[in-house]
């Protein structure tokens, strides 16, 4: 195990990676209940959905492990399931099984991509000040998400966020302050797993306030239902319900295909950069370690995903509460795969878990994130606005991928009002240019 993981170069042991990859699934567990609910609004059914999460879950972090031997977990992403129900089928008419065949054919070219080391050009060419913004924007992003599951900000205040009243009236919100006053304690007197204990402490603190919910007839133990299997719709893609070729078929599978690709691309990237730059998991050059591994897991994940009957598996952002934890190799995402497969068989269990209890560790992670800020250098407007933009935007717009885009465009903008031009990348260049053509194209779509 130490020789495979390099447990003692990355300055780790075993107990720690095994908490760290309890406190990763802990933190994302919330999926298993979430992405079957909102496919299931497609017309798919809730138990089939729910083992494809599980083992595709389980299937890419275990890849992840092996291949990339980075502490960072997968599964099926929020926001891109949403796209799959809402927009594809309900908005556009689509039946579930086309959706999944766009999901798949973005996968399989994800493997190529990857292969070929387009994915780890694009990575590289990102700014040195940019990726340490994105790990601090995504630990805003984290923060937000948390508070919000935790019902702490809400938008009925009339405000964009705002914070509610703590009365029992917000029990939810009552329970997650709690729980992240019991983390800061226990983190700041070094107690080892702090982040999980207090996930653990924050559900039976929800015991008493209704908030931690157990039923009369609770079992802990079920059997999971059978997964569907390569239910794609290729013909689809080209062909009418009439069974006539037609562009505007074949263009409107394009776009959806487009949509999945550039969403999960940059979305995988910012997790795998605010990550690398949360846990110091770079090589001496500063680049991800094993980032090939990292995105080929990532493609892997996606195409088995898709086969099992999921929407676009990624990299989760909530692998940062691990690394909190003391994660840094893949022992870690070994541990989270295999509480992934016991989830399978042990779903009333985790389903005990409320939002509010996981909360605090988000939060707790949206600390420990913010510390990258210190490297850059604000002192230089072509190098802090554009951090400034892209730390703002992920947390705001709800979305890594734009956070990422719209601090790119920033940065060509300023370094050529510095008439600074020639230090930006050609990759940076050709970047910019996609990210404004995509903006047009959504404001004229």
């Amino acid at each position: 195990m130490e020789k495979f993981f390099k447990l003692k170069e990355r300055g780790t042991t075993v107990s720690k990676e095994i908490v760290a990859g309890i406190t990763t699934f802990l933190a994302m567990a919330y999926i298993l209940a979430l992405n079957p609910s909102i496919l299931s609004a497609s017309g798919m059914n809730w138990g089939s959905v729910f083992t494809a999460t599980a083992v595709s879950a389980a299937i890419a972090t275990l890849v992840m492990a092996l291949v990339a031997n980075l502490p960072v977990a997968l599964a099926p992403g929020l926001g891109l399931n949403a796209f799959f129900t809402y927009t594809v089928v309900l908005g556009m008419g689509c039946k579930w099984q086309l959706a999944l065949t766009a999901v798949f054919v973005e996968g399989v070219l994800f493997i190529v991509l990857s292969l070929c080391g387009i994915r780890q050009a694009i990575i590289k060419s990102i700014p040195e000040s940019l990726k340490k913004a994105v790990a601090v924007g995504i630990g805003l992003f984290i923060t937000i998400i948390g508070l919000v599951n935790a019902g702490i900000c809400t938008t009925d205040t009339g405000t964009t966020i705002g914070f509610v009243n703590f009365n029992m009236s917000h029990a939810t919100a009552v329970v997650a302050v709690l729980g992240l006053i019991v983390t800061i304690i226990l983190y700041i007197l070094k107690v080892p797993g702090s982040i999980l204990i207090g996930v653990v402490a924050t559900t039976i603190i929800g015991i008493p306030f209704g908030v931690t919910s157990i039923p009369d007839n609770f079992k802990a133990i079920s059997t999971p239902a059978k997964p569907y299997f390569f239910a794609f719709d290729f013909k689809g893609i080209m062909f009418n319900s009439a069974g006539n070729f037609s562009f505007a078929v074949l263009g409107q599978f394009f776009i959806i295909f487009f949509t999945f690709l550039f969403t999960d691309l940059f979305d995988t990237i910012g997790t795998l950069l605010g990550i690398a730059e949360q846990g110091n998991l770079k090589d001496k050059n500063g680049d991800i370690k094993n980032v090939k591994g990292a995105l080929l897991s990532d493609a892997i994940g996606t195409t088995v995903g898709a086969c099992l009957g999921t929407s676009t598996v990624t990299s989760f952002v909530e692998s940062a509460s691990g690394v909190a934890a003391g994660g840094r190799t893949g022992l870690t995402s070994v541990v989270t795969a295999i509480m992934f497969l016991l989830s399978l068989f042990l779903a009333p269990l985790f389903a005990l878990i409320p939002a509010a209890a996981t909360a605090p560790a988000l939060i707790f992670v949206g600390y420990l994130m913010m510390k990258s800020v210190k490297a850059i250098d604000f002192n230089d407007p072509t190098e802090g606005i554009p951090s400034f933009i892209t730390i703002m935007a992920m947390p705001f717009s709800y979305s890594i991928a734009k956070g990422i885009s719209w601090g790119i465009i920033s940065y060509v903008i300023c370094k050529i009002a510095a008439r600074k031009a020639k230090d930006i990348p050609v990759v940076t260049w050709i970047l910019a240019l996609i990210f404004i053509a995509d903006i047009i194209f959504e404001a004229v779509k």
